[in-house]
């Protein structure tokens, strides 16, 4: 890590010399606001996101309120936040409106950090705080899950819902169960309906632990726990650049945060929550919406199924980068070509609000500051394939009695992707013009196209029986796609294109 020679940011350098600067134009009032959310993970998205928002409320003098930062995990972060006094620079970098954009900004949203490991009880006393109502959290994909071990006397229990629970329970025995005395909890986390799945496991405990039935009837009716969906590329702590940018900046900062402009949050929940955490006064960009579905279907189809659709095209087609993917002339038209005729077509939500979401996407996709490798995205394509691309596919054949002809090849370059015949270290091993690259897929899957190939290469199968057995995996498809209409025929065409006539001139007939 860089700094040498330099000032370090803390509160101290920060009042003396930065404030009212570019990169700290904000009153020095907001430094001392009351704590009123409580933040569990100190990672790099919360504070490239959530942090920024509250720091973009209080710089407009309307939240006025601080984070407690809280280390749901034995190891982390907070000791240095905790020697910046919560401060840290975020830089927000990408293509705005077709411009380059370069935004640099110390965030001051953050009031102390806490170990929930070694300061249980110091996390405990925030329970018997009034203002603090608000809860957001990212303990990743996995954090909000039931343990069975969990218990009220560990200090703490080890799951995030299990701290969560004995936070409650804190808050509801300090205020003797008042009803506006409970929480608004926001988790973030990457899952389908993750406020319903943290309340139910909240509940779960609850029972495990013998609390009394006036507990779970005050977190069922005076606390909200809000089902949420975040959108913004966290690209974190900038080892590559760091000493360019502390020399920019002129101070050293081991907490500096990157990330693109882009930033969209959806939360489920009502309208009178929207009065108490007013980001839209702030001109951000947050929903609050009665179904956050239509939402999801949106992200997980564009924007994730764009994505994988694309992998395997890109890949073969020599490009590395997505960047220069959506650059390129073959397969930037691909791209645009699936996502407005062939995956828009099969969404119900307004036309215009899908069709700016998809323009967004392509800025986002091409953006200078982010070096998105095909290959890393390419992990569990498979799996991905099934929940992004083909819901698209099979509700276009059924609605449009046609097969999405961009999404037909997306397959076909796929299983061409996946042509290899043995495993090396658990991965499987694939060539591009005459190079190895290794795929990262579950072991099945990577096991079965081994196998697949193998009797390709063999000649104990040709085109057609390769791809009805694929079609027919109820493995990855949970059904067997030879049923629909036309799929059979597209997929063996298109397979045999790109295997006599490589991708680049498999997409020129495709795209023509």
């Amino acid at each position: 890590m860089s700094g040498n020679n330099l000032p370090s940011l803390n509160r101290n350098y920060l009042e003396s010399e930065l404030l009212g600067t570019e990169l700290a134009d904000f009153p020095a009032e907001i430094l001392d606001y009351p704590e009123k959310v409580l933040q569990i993970g100190e990672g790099n998205f919360l504070r490239a996101f959530v942090d920024w928002m509250f720091h973009t409320m209080n710089k407009k003098g309307i939240f006025k309120g601080r984070t407690v930062v809280v280390q749901p995990i034995r190891e982390g972060r907070i000791s240095n936040l905790n020697d910046q006094d919560g401060l840290y620079t975020l830089y927000l970098r990408g293509i705005e409106n077709g411009e380059e954009v370069n935004k640099k900004e110390i965030m001051t949203a953050i009031s102390r950090g806490i170990e929930s490991y070694a300061q249980w009880k110091e996390f405990l006393k925030m329970a018997e705080n009034p203002e603090i109502e608000f809860v957001v959290s990212n303990t990743t994909e996995a954090g909000i899950a039931y343990n069975e071990k969990d218990q009220l006397s560990d200090t703490p229990p080890e799951s995030y819902p299990g701290k969560l629970t004995a936070y409650l329970y804190h808050r509801y025995q300090t205020f003797n169960g008042a009803h506006d005395k409970g929480m608004v909890i926001l988790p973030v986390e990457l899952i389908d309906r993750n406020g319903d799945n943290l309340k139910r496991i909240i509940l779960q405990l609850a029972e495990d632990w013998n609390l009394e039935a006036g507990f779970s009837e005050w977190i069922k009716k005076s606390n909200h726990f809000l089902n949420t969906l975040v959108d913004r590329i966290v690209t974190g702590y900038p080892f590559n650049e760091i000493e360019e940018l502390e020399a920019e900046l002129g101070y050293h900062d081991q907490n500096l945060d990157t990330g693109e402009i882009f930033h969209l949050w959806v939360i489920e929940g009502d309208e009178s929550l929207k009065e108490k955490l007013p980001f839209h006064k702030a001109g951000l960009n947050v929903k609050w919406v009665d179904d956050l579905t239509p939402y999801r279907t949106t992200k997980v189809r564009i924007l994730n199924g764009a994505h994988t659709s694309t992998v395997p095209i890109s890949y073969l087609a020599g490009i590395d980068l997505v960047r220069d993917a959506v650059n390129d002339e073959l397969v930037g038209e691909f791209i645009k070509q699936a996502v407005f005729e062939d995956i828009i077509p099969t969404l119900d939500t307004d036309k215009e609000e899908l069709e700016d979401f998809a323009s967004k996407i392509f800025e986002r996709f091409k953006n200078p500051y982010i070096d998105h490798k095909w290959l890393d995205i390419s992990l569990n394509s498979t799996s991905k394939f099934k929940t992004r691309v083909l819901p698209s596919l099979v509700q276009h054949i059924e609605e449009y009695n046609k097969v999405p002809e961009r999404l037909s090849f997306a397959l076909a370059a796929l299983i061409h992707f996946y042509h290899g015949t043995e495993l090396e270290a658990g991965k499987l091993k694939a060539e591009r013009e005459g190079k190895k690259y290794l795929i990262r897929d579950d072991k099945d899957a990577l096991e079965y196209f081994a196998d697949l190939w193998s009797r390709y290469e063999a000649e104990e199968i040709g085109m057609p029986e390769l791809a009805e057995n694929v079609l027919a995996n109820q493995d990855f498809w949970d059904r067997n796609l030879n049923q629909q209409k036309g799929l059979r025929n597209s997929l063996i065409s298109n397979l045999k294109i790109i295997e006599k006539e490589g991708m680049k001139q498999g997409l020129k007939k495709l795209i023509k």
